[in-house]
């Protein structure tokens, strides 16, 4: 049914005349017909108090599928900072519905997980402000410490709070359930990280021998888990070795060239961490829209090592990015995060 036929409808089921739903609204009875009648479009600002007015969602107003509608949230999540609290319960709601209704289960689970992330995001960011505000206050008081440890990752000290055993026994529990075929890598490389945090580094080493064995991983990424294991033994000579001879057989590979990058980040060799950010970037020229993860490396080691301008010209690039590759708007959350980091560097 198209949307002038469904507005027609649901005028009529809540009694009003289009002079009345007109008077709601803001605009008038002649609007209303052109609408019904196919001849113009609602304007979109007006969707949210007309699909009101009617007693439905806007989804509902346009008769969209599960299929469309699951797109759409999807791509809120990716250009929206936060959800007002009306639409965050109504995509909880429709997607609760379809997790036993929708034929893609996983799909709707992923959406699910990905929208409370998105709402809790969007908390741990005022947690963060607020929690930083009390300390500079206060900095004697440690009561708000913690928090920033939530809400910002900050390093947890104690062993007990810090090691990751509880995802590292989930990983293996998924690595022993999988039935895929050819079995996927994904839970290996997620394990070897968290094994690699808690310098549990045989048990590293024995995962990474099985992954290195399936069909489907990525070959580059043997020699770098290696050299990992080798710094997680506070074996850095040896670590250095393993990552530069991998270096002459993957030297035009992007993701491996992004990894000598980060590798070089955390050993603090930031002019050598940039060069390598700079030639990943290069890599993916091939490929668009390319990742911003490296310019997002080389603005985080601007920052760090005080150099603000060209942390502030390493931001434009990433913006120029996002908007010319990936289509972004100015008012887009990933767009708004930049500038909101180049305008903290002005201050």
């Amino acid at each position: 049914m198209d949307i002038g036929n469904k507005i027609k409808l649901l005028r009529q089921k809540i009694g009003a005349t289009q002079e009345q739903l007109g008077e709601r609204i803001g605009v008038s009875a002649q609007s209303i017909s052109k609408w019904e009648t196919g001849v113009t479009m609602p304007d979109i600002t007006l969707l949210p108090i007309l699909s009101s007015e009617l007693g439905v969602t806007i989804d509902e107003l346009f008769d969209l599928t599960v299929e469309q509608k699951l797109q759409r949230i999807e791509k809120r999540l990716d250009i929206e900072e936060e959800f007002p609290d009306d639409v965050f319960y109504e995509y909880e709601n429709m997607l609760k519905i379809q997790v036993d209704e929708f034929e893609d289960r996983r799909k709707v689970l992923s959406l699910l997980a990905r929208l409370y992330h998105h709402r809790a995001e969007s908390y741990l960011s005022k947690v963060s402000k607020y929690a930083r505000e009390a300390i500079l206050l206060a900095p004697e008081i440690k009561d708000c410490q913690w928090l920033l440890q939530k809400s910002n990752g900050a390093n947890v000290w104690d062993w007990n709070g810090s090691n990751h055993t509880d995802v590292i026994d989930f990983y293996k529990k998924v690595i022993e359930s999988d039935t895929t075929i050819p079995k996927t890598p994904l839970p290996y490389y997620e394990i070897i990280d968290n094994l690699i945090a808690d310098h549990r580094t045989k048990e590293a080493e024995e995962y990474l021998n099985k992954c290195a064995e399936l069909p489907a991983h990525r070959p580059f990424l043997i020699p770098v888990y290696k050299a990992y294991i080798a710094l997680a033994e506070y074996d850095v000579k040896k670590a250095d070795g393993i990552m530069e001879s991998a270096l002459i057989e993957f030297s035009n590979n992007a993701g491996f060239l992004f990894e000598m990058a980060q590798y070089y980040a955390r050993k603090c060799e930031y002019k050598k961490s940039i060069a390598y950010y700079e030639q990943s970037w290069e890599a993916e020229s091939s490929r668009m829209p390319r990742f911003t993860d490296a310019l997002d490396g080389i603005a985080t080691i601007y920052v760090i090592t005080n150099n603000y301008d060209k942390a502030i010209e390493t931001y434009d690039r990433l913006i120029h990015c996002l908007k010319s590759e990936w289509g972004y708007k100015d008012d887009d959350a990933a767009v708004v995060d930049v500038e909101r980091k180049k305008k903290a560097l002005t201050k």
